[in-house]
């Protein structure tokens, strides 16, 4: 019996769209089932999923079901306590219930998640009650150790600590917002199905979970991109292996199914993005062509019933052909607790299989005249907002002109990161340890103190500083809050020494495909001030930098000449980047060469101390005198050229 079901699935399931009710305007996406005599009633199961919670606990902002929705039509969105009251409020309607998640609930979080160490995030998504996540990449940035503590509970050490009794300061604050101490960990059971743990061969954590709904039972595999390992930093992922995500799920599959399971979901963290103008919450526009998750249902096998996807911070509700060709249900939800997706399987008790999924997703409203935040998780959410208030609140420097994390102009100019570039050397060069005697090779030039710092796009988060801020301020002060929210990871900085040959080396590989770099992914680096180079995404690997410049010692250097030759390609210089780029991160392998490497500071002290010197009564960042006592926004020569292009590209596409 169990042979025929691949077969019973492809002539009784017919894929259907049906709308909605039209108030809602949602799209629910069906699996129209034979209807078989006397069949018994089928058990429905409701099936509630988020993804990229990145621990965001306080509302993100406004949101809207359709992209073209005016401002006005915008309405406040997410925040742990309102998660809590829909996901309650969902469950409400079916006692067969399970909620799920797609992996980065931990890593690049906000200030009042991130300095504990992301113990609220875990703390809330327990009170949420969530049962089964995948993991994440974020969920590796420190390291399996860390996230194998969040999981099963406990206190961070004190840095340096060796006895195992004294703890860290901001870890184990159960006693001041209400969660037990010592930390609980996670209720729910992270999945790691693709990560394998190289000294055992074994998956790091289970490789899925099984749920029993009116005695049938439905699994969920946990993944991860296969990927991950290129975009966090080495020592996050160190003893870990990343499988393919096909191979592991068609191997889980006989598994299960001799367990008597024939109701499969798949959790990873992997995705796509519509296409097409002002997508809606519930549609699929373009089918995700070309996307990563588009390319990994394909190959799966024909027993998955649905998956629940991640990582792009996109909503879409698609059917997506599988290998056999057959239409699998495939969601997002978005991120940061913006939505949920609300998915009703029916399963048919006998075969144990699923017969229809309906799926649409729901803005997580804050109105409440309409749904009660829930007063526990409300509660928790105080409680750290409270202990993180007056360092976020305290004011760091000001700016004169916003400074956004997105890209100015078609070469990938970025404000926010040049002002952190700019902070990452002031720190290097402040610090004596920096500074080394690096011996030349032939003919080489040797520069012993930090004169280049590059920053990652990656590592800059959120909309970056602004001079106004809606309710909050309007004079350009930027506080502690607002910098950790933009730089959350807690890197540290790494000078190292490269020789001209691997800094032209190293602005190759920023292009898909390019010495390593992930063939889906075009990651521009952002320079310090004195440094400029040209671009040319026309070119072919390895020949398209050229024009390199670094101001020193009061003269301009040429690197690089206009035609891509590197003049004295032994000539070292002393560079600082965050340790995970140092660590090979975002597929820059080419930081591996850096010599004589010293450590340096927190990143976000660094920009911290770097804006100190821009606080009242002092002028602020970017302030440039325009005649009458007026300023305007800085405009030096971008540091970034290129030839031709209109968009500064972050995918395959290298040459929009």
């Amino acid at each position: 019996m169990a042979g025929q079901e691949p077969v019973l699935k492809s002539m009784c399931r017919a894929i259907t769209s049906r709308a909605a009710a039209a108030a809602l305007a949602l799209v629910l996406v069906g699996l129209a089932a034979c209807v078989v005599p006397g069949a018994s009633r089928p058990v429905t199961v409701k099936i509630i999923a988020l993804n990229d919670y990145h621990g965001q606990l306080e509302s993100p902002g406004s949101f809207a079901a359709s992209a073209d929705a005016p401002v006005s039509a915008r309405q406040p969105v997410g925040g742990a306590e309102f998660i809590a009251a829909h996901v309650a409020r969902l469950k409400a309607t079916n006692p067969n219930n399970v909620v799920v998640a797609a992996g980065d609930l931990i890593g690049a979080t906000p200030m009042i998640s991130g300095l504990f160490f992301d113990e609220p995030a875990v703390e809330t998504l327990n009170r949420i009650g969530l049962e089964f996540t995948s993991v994440g990449n974020h969920e590796f940035d420190k390291g399996q150790a860390e996230l194998l503590r969040l999981q099963t509970g406990g206190c961070k050490p004190a840095p340096g600590a060796t006895d195992g009794k004294a703890i860290d300061p901001n870890s184990c604050r159960g006693a001041v917002v209400g969660t037990p101490v010592p930390f609980e960990g996670a209720k729910f059971q992270w999945l790691s199905a693709n990560v394998i743990t190289r000294s055992t061969g074994m998956p790091l954590l289970p490789a899925y979970g099984v749920k029993r709904f009116a005695g049938v039972p439905v699994a969920f595999i946990g993944m991860t991109l296969r990927g991950t390992q290129m975009i966090v930093g080495q020592a996050g992922v160190a003893g870990l292996e990343f499988r393919d995500e096909i191979q592991t799920v068609n191997a889980l599959v006989p598994q299960l199914r001799a367990q008597g399971i024939e109701a499969i979901v798949v959790l990873i963290h992997e995705g796509g993005m519509q296409s097409g103008p002002n997508p809606d919450i519930n549609r699929c526009q373009g089918g995700l062509a070309g996307s990563p998750i588009a390319g990994i249902v394909a190959g799966f096998d024909d027993a998955v019933d649905l998956v629940i996807s991640g990582h792009t911070h996109s909503a879409y509700v698609c059917t997506l052909p599988n290998a056999r060709g057959r239409a699998v249900p495939v969601t997002s939800a978005n991120a940061f607790g913006r939505l949920l997706t609300d998915i009703d399987l029916s399963i048919d008790p006998t075969t144990r299989d699923v017969v229809s999924v309906q799926a649409a997703n729901l803005l997580v409203t804050r109105d409440p005249a309409v749904i009660q935040p829930d007063p526990i998780v409300a509660g928790i959410v105080a409680g750290y907002r409270g202990l993180v208030s007056d360092q976020a609140a305290r004011v760091i420097g000001t700016i004169a002109a916003d400074l956004p994390t997105i890209a100015r102009d078609a070469a990938c100019n970025v404000a926010a990161g040049e002002l952190v570039a700019d902070a990452q050397l002031a720190a290097a060069r402040a610090d004596v340890h920096a500074h080394a005697h690096i011996p030349g090779g032939s003919g080489g030039h040797v520069h012993s103190t930090p004169v280049i710092a590059f920053m990652n796009r990656g590592g800059l988060r959120g909309a970056g500083l602004m001079v106004s801020q809606p309710g909050k301020k309007d004079d350009g002060t930027v506080t502690y809050g607002e910098i950790f929210a933009m730089q959350p990871f807690g890197n540290n900085l790494v000078t190292m020494s490269l020789s001209a040959q691997d800094i032209k080396d190293l602005l190759e590989q920023q292009f898909a495909g390019c010495r390593g770099q992930s063939p889906t992914t075009t990651r521009v680096l952002i320079p310090s001030a004195g440094f400029h180079y040209r671009w040319d995404g026309a070119a072919t690997c390895d020949a398209r930098i050229s024009a390199v410049t670094l101001f020193i010692d009061g003269r301009t250097v040429s690197l690089v000449d206009a035609q891509g030759r590197v003049l004295q390609p032994d000539s070292r210089y002393r560079v600082t980047v965050n340790n995970y780029l140092a660590d090979g991160g975002d597929g820059f392998s080419t930081f591996l060469r850096g010599r004589d490497r010293s450590g340096g500071p927190p990143d976000v002290d660094a920009l911290a101390n770097y804006l100190a010197a821009y606080r009242s009564p002092n002028r602020p960042y970017g302030y440039v005198e325009a005649g009458a006592g007026t300023q305007r926004q800085r405009s030096d020569p971008p540091r970034i050229s290129r030839a031709g292009g209109s968009t500064c590209p972050t995918g395959a596409l290298v040459n929009p």
